[in-house]
């Protein structure tokens, strides 16, 4: 491979010469840079203040680079600054011509030549677009969503980029908030296991190919707890919650590797994510050892000033810097303040010397000083973008994604021939919601729509009316998005379509943009008039197939009473459509479960399998009042965590364990026994919970601690063994550290969070 050596290396060897001695330079045994300290310090200490500064600064795209360079106002400055080596990294800058472009400025044209990293949000997908996040997290296939991310992570790689903002890692409890649809659900292992599975698919095993890109861990922390499910309000939570919740995913990222983190625009105990050094200084980088770095989120920065606690932009670039906040993204404010704060005294140089080595060493990580230009082949380019491989490994993901919620009289799957199917729904011949939100690269109308995922089955008679719109206005702009209220005029053709056919498709939902970052939402209920063609179509057909395009969990109760079949569908990006036909008609068996529970309605909300028990969980006499309920709905939800059915029929017995008690450094084994007592060969996730019945601190009523994906053939039995040992069932005590303490536990195994049986054990400690 062709070396690219930047001005950087030339200045290294003349410095390293000129400053021996000729007796020098023949007694000297010059050792070799060789270590990734080494080599990080070798450019490092070349370095000026300023120089420092400016590898902690973040810039989004800022002219167009084909174009004129630009003569004034923030782009002419942002430019200078490019030039004089101020700019550690660009975002949203894609496509290898203009990456290279601006990778020569850096590497040919500042002093030190020290090259940029790229970030982009490679959320799902680059060009090929993989489910949401979330509807990934239903397949709970660890490799399959390592394969997702790898193929966002060779795709993207080859447009130039380098850099992921993914994956985030919240936990999300809420699904009014509308960035749900970007995590991995409600649970804390489950999300830790999806954590280290996209953060490897990114990363691969090193970055010695071209074909892997930085992971970033995301949001630290507390991000998702926004009061009311409403993006970027407050956040108020307990040590204990933050410990055993929260932290999960992000330390399981850490030990997966992951090389940069980004912090969060909430607050924390009355502090900005973005200025707190328990998070930053002492949890990640002293606690958890974390080696790469953190990134601001857009803008957080001069957030605080909004917070109440900044005073103004100087003061916030202090507030951050000094909490470990190593990048500022798009605020301007570390270039424009951190030198002025050193010479005051107010910043420590030796905080931003650490800050500045971790993105040298992460850069280095990329191979970035050896070749520059690593990311930037374009006829690469050209023949990696949307390969058929590509679109393959995304159609199998999007069919392991979705969730079978309802198949009342085996409605399901589909006759292949013979039979008149009306497929009603604006979404149904939708090629751009698919691709849901965060795919800021796909071209739009370019996903396999429901429409065109049915009509390669030829032997049905297939009729489509589009019903209603979902939204008005011109919904491929992000921010013009608006659920349809009144138009129904189409209901009059899908009703006359139901009256005439066999089998009624209704496809119904979201639109892909009415979830994501901004997109929060007080009724998450079917959103619009669908929910009355729904009822509409019904009264003349009740051979329905609901399936459900959403981006977080909806409440739809009438539909779970009276619809004989529902399909969870989510977001499933490019090859959706396909996805959906195969598993409507029986060619793909569905093995999905939910990563979030899905309430009865949105009061229930925020709900979740591991509450706590509360003091008056129940009463035997269910007419009195005083015990935790309400008046107008029943505790438990629509859908718990972890349901999904199949078109095969699988039962549980035989639960044994090895023993009922293990004690510290032992442990025990639990197996049950599972059968397909079903007609077809399916898949079926077997879930194991743990409740620890006295804690120091109270604990959930049980708690996922590991899960097995199991294919069997009709009638076909077998024996998934688990094991269960002081690691399992530790958790943050009142001790204040991970432990696992003495007592009584129960062991719940099962195919969903409610449908289990049990056994008991002890723990000796």
């Amino acid at each position: 491979m062709k070396l690219f050596p930047t001005r950087l290396f030339i200045s290294i060897v003349i410095l390293s010469l000129s400053s021996c001695s000729s007796a020098q330079k023949k007694k000297a045994n010059f050792k070799k840079v060789t270590t990734l300290e080494q080599k990080v310090d070798s450019i490092f200490n070349l370095m000026t203040l300023e120089e420092k500064i400016g590898q902690l600064n973040q810039y989004n795209g800022f002219w167009d680079i084909t174009g004129p360079v630009p003569k004034e106002g923030q782009a002419a400055k942002k430019y200078e600054h490019l030039k004089k080596g101020l700019v550690g990294s660009m975002l949203n800058v894609k496509g290898v011509k203009d990456v290279k472009a601006l990778q020569k400025i850096a590497v040919e044209q500042t002093r030190l030549g020290i090259p940029l990293i790229f970030g982009f949000d490679v959320i799902h997908g680059y060009k090929t677009i993989s489910p949401i996040p979330l509807a990934e997290s239903a397949s709970w296939d660890m490799e399959a969503i390592k394969k997702s991310a790898a193929i966002a992570a060779e795709e993207a790689s080859a447009v130039g980029l380098n850099w992921t903002f993914a994956p985030m890692v919240d936990v999300s409890r809420d699904a009014r908030w509308g960035r749900v649809m970007e995590g991995a659900g409600e649970d804390s292992y489950l999300g830790s296991q999806i954590a280290i599975a996209r953060v490897k698919g990114f990363q691969g095993e090193n970055f010695n190919s071209n074909k892997t890109i930085v992971a970033c861990a995301k949001h630290f922390a507390g991000y998702a707890q926004a009061e009311s499910g409403r993006d970027y309000n407050s956040v108020d939570i307990s040590e204990e919650m933050l410990q055993n919740v929260i932290f999960p995913p992000f330390k399981a990222s850490v030990d997966a590797g992951v090389r940069t983190f980004m912090n969060s625009f909430n607050e924390l105990n009355g502090i900005p994510a973005t200025a707190s050094s328990y998070l930053q200084r002492e949890v990640l980088k002293r606690d958890w050892k974390f080696d790469g770095f953190v990134v601001s989120d857009w803008g957080s920065i001069g957030e605080m000033i909004n917070h109440g606690y900044a005073k103004d932009g100087k003061h916030a670039a202090e507030l951050a810097m000094n909490a470990g906040s190593d990048m500022d993204m798009e605020s301007v404010l570390y270039v424009e303040h951190l030198s002025t704060l050193v010479n005051e005294g107010k910043i420590k140089e030796t905080d931003i010397n650490d800050a500045v080595k971790r993105i040298l060493k992460v850069k280095f990580e990329l191979g970035l000083f050896a070749n520059p230009y690593k990311y930037c082949d374009e006829a690469y380019e050209k023949a990696t973008v949307g390969k058929k491989e590509f679109q393959e490994g995304v159609l199998d993901v999007a069919k392991k994604s979705i969730v079978l919620l309802k198949n009342q009289n085996d409605l399901l799957p589909l006759k292949k021939s013979g039979q008149k199917i009306a497929l009603i729904g604006a979404l149904a011949n939708d090629k751009t919601s698919p691709l849901g939100s965060w795919r800021l690269a796909a071209d739009e109308n370019s996903a396999v729509s429901v429409l065109e995922g049915l009509q390669n089955y030829k032997g049905n008679t297939l009729t489509y009316s589009k019903g209603a719109d979902v939204a008005v206005g011109k919904t491929q702009f992000i921010f013009e998005t608006k659920i349809n209220e009144t138009d129904k005029s189409g209901f009059t053709e899908a009703i006359a379509l139901a009256k005439q056919s066999d089998v009624v498709i209704l496809v119904l939902g979201e639109h892909g943009l009415q979830s994501g970052e901004g997109r929060s939402r007080s009724d998450i209920g079917i959103p619009g008039v669908q929910q009355e063609l729904l009822e509409e179509v019904y009264k003349v057909n009740k051979n329905i197939v609901l399936v459900l395009n959403n981006g977080r969990p909806l409440a739809f109760p009438w539909a779970a009473e009276n619809i004989p079949a529902i399909v969870e569908a989510w977001h499933l990006g490019s090859q959706s459509g396909n996805a959906i036909a195969q598993v409507l008609y029986g060619d793909y068996n569905p093995s999905g479960k939910l990563p979030m529970t899905f309430p009865r309605n949105v009061g229930q909300v925020p709900i979740y399998y591991n509450h706590k028990s509360t003091g008056r969980p129940s009463i035997e006499n269910k007419d009195l009042v005083f015990w935790s309920h309400y008046m107008d709905v029943d505790n438990s939800p629509l859908y718990p965590f972890g349901y999904g059915l199949s078109y095969s029929k699988f039962d549980y017995s035989n639960l044994s364990l090895s023993s009922n008690s293990f004690d510290k450094n032992g442990k025990i084994e639990v197996s049950v026994t599972v059968t397909n007592s079903g007609k077809v060969t399916g898949k079926e996730v077997v879930q194991l919970y743990i409740r620890d019945l006295i804690g120091s601190l109270t604990r959930p009523v049980k708690e996922l601690k590991g899960f097995e994906m199991i294919e069997l053939k009709p009638n076909e039995s077998k024996k998934v063994t688990f094991t269960i040992n002081e690691k399992t069932i530790e958790y943050f005590s009142a001790n204040k550290k991970w432990e696992a303490e003495s007592g009584d536990f129960k062991v719940f195994i099962g195919t969903n969070s409610a449908e289990t049986i049990e056994a008991d054990f002890k723990f000796n400690n």
